[in-house]
């Protein structure tokens, strides 16, 4: 009589009873660890630890029972399942660890999704005929010239559409863009979002277009990703055919020149055409850039251009600056200037009421100042830059504070002010001010103090960033 360990089937199972829940607690703590950190690999083990696991051990066990009344076929289905489930796992497994854990600008990220569509159909073939050859015994070279025979009368039946995906296939293998790249089809400008096997799918302002391939293989277009240098963003503005030309190139230009979609160290430029036509072009980084850059140029254009007297769009309407809005803010505005409201109104034909539009300089640094502008509403935020370019801010300046306060002595001004909502002020040219200092002495005196107490909060906005106070910090003014 055979001892019972002498079977063959015994080790086996033995095998299997100890093994497998040692397998699948080893499984389970891996994948409770990936899952935890947001692994992707996680889902590859959960799918071992479910499905491969229990299914190889159930085939070990049927597979030792030769000597009894069980069907053979069955092992060839449970291995079959068995070669199925090791697939998706492979598939699975590659996807993960070539593209899902990808490096954001490398190879694989930017790899059109068509090509690993082609390489998963072409894995899965050779895998499943290598597991009928194995389990089955098919006759895979049988199989293969079949294929070949029924794909040659597909071909001809659909060959116009054959043609098509071939000839974005070669398109694709060309490689003339890759994803995230910027297009212009014709009249379609935008971002390549996705690659399939028929068409482009670019994203523009109004949505995604769909371009097919063969489209894109038999036309011309633009790949703007790939151009040397910034990227221009351009624009046609009109303004009246009365407005000069200089004051109208200047003042796009500086409006331009302070958005910041801008590279730096890149300079716009604006050029006039016929009727009141100009040209304002945005060098920025890339072809993303050129929407948020242009609407953002339009919407602080319109201020600008009413400020400096200009007529964008042919408008000669502005509805804050007049004189009797000038007269009123001189009135509001007596007490701080040490005159009464009668003394003042002799000026109204002089200051002007100017608005300014969030993320607009009141105030540039550099430069000085053409007068003081007494903030009647709107908040701004006053800026220091610090070595290596570093700004810091330093106070918020608000409702009947003072910009520009070093116009008096002539020196340039060491701080930017930016307005962070939309911003009223009343604009003191410096001659009008100079007759009202020399006239009253004790505004001269509290312009000075002003000044001492920005320098201070400068240094104390420094000390607060843990930065070193600028050199000669008694003598630069603010």
């Amino acid at each position: 009589m055979t001892e019972i360990w002498g079977e063959s089937w015994f080790w086996p199972s033995i095998a299997v009873i100890v093994g497998l829940p040692i397998v699948l607690l080893v499984l389970g703590e891996l994948y409770e660890a990936l899952a935890q950190r947001g692994n992707p690999a996680a889902r590859v083990v959960r799918l071992v630890r479910n499905y491969v696991a229990p299914v190889a051990a159930l085939l070990v066990l049927v597979a030792q029972a030769g000597g009894a009344e069980i069907d053979a076929s069955w092992s060839r289905i449970i291995a079959t399942v068995l070669g199925f489930l090791v697939i998706v796992v492979l598939i699975n497994g590659l996807n993960v660890a070539l593209f899902v854990t990808a490096r954001k600008g490398s190879w694989r990220e930017r790899l059109p999704s068509i090509f690993v569509d082609v390489g998963r159909f072409l894995v899965i073939v050779v895998a499943i005929a290598v597991l009928f050859s194995w389990v089955w015994s098919a006759d895979i070279g049988g199989l293969f010239t079949a294929l070949g025979i029924g794909s040659i009368v597909i071909g001809l039946a659909l060959q116009s559409a054959v043609g098509s995906v071939l000839s974005g296939l070669l398109l694709l293998f060309e490689q003339p863009f890759e994803l995230g790249d910027h297009l212009e089809v014709g009249d379609v400008r935008g971002r390549v979002v996705e690659v399939n096997w028929r068409s482009v799918h670019i994203r523009t302002i109004g949505g995604v277009v769909i371009v097919p391939n063969s489209e894109l293989a038999g036309a011309s277009f633009s790949n703007l990703s790939r151009k040397e240098g910034p990227y221009s963003a351009c624009a046609m503005v009109q303004f009246a055919t009365e407005d000069p030309p200089e004051a109208v190139i200047r003042v796009m230009t500086r409006v331009a020149a302070d958005l910041p979609m801008i590279v730096e160290g890149a300079t716009p430029s604006a050029d006039a055409f016929a009727a009141g036509s100009y040209e304002i072009t945005i060098p920025v980084a890339t072809p993303s850039d050129e929407y948020g850059a242009l609407s953002e140029f339009r919407r602080r254009l319109w201020y600008a251009a009413r400020r400096a007297g200009l007529h964008l769009d042919r408008d000669y309407y502005v509805e804050y600056d007049t004189i009797e809005q000038r007269r009123a803010m001189l009135t509001r505005f007596c007490s701080a200037l040490y005159c009464s409201p009668d003394e003042l109104q002799q000026h109204a034909e002089r200051v002007r009421v100017e608005r300014y539009v969030a993320g607009e300089k009141l105030q540039h640094i550099g430069e000085v100042p053409d007068g003081i502008r007494l903030i009647d509403s709107g908040a701004t935020l006053m800026v220091v830059e610090a070595a290596g370019g570093v700004r810091v801010p330093v106070t918020e300046l608000t409702r009947d504070e003072v910009v520009g306060l070093t116009s008096l002595t002539r020196q340039g001004i060491n701080a930017a002010v930016y307005a962070t909502t939309e911003v009223t002020v009343l604009a003191v040219p410096v001659d009008v001010l100079d007759r009202l200092v020399a006239e009253r002495p004790e505004l001269a005196r509290d312009f000075g103090r002003e000044i001492d107490n920005r320098r201070a909060l400068v240094s104390a906005a420094f000390a607060k960033a843990g930065l070193p106070a600028p050199a000669g910090q008694r003598t630069i003014a603010y």
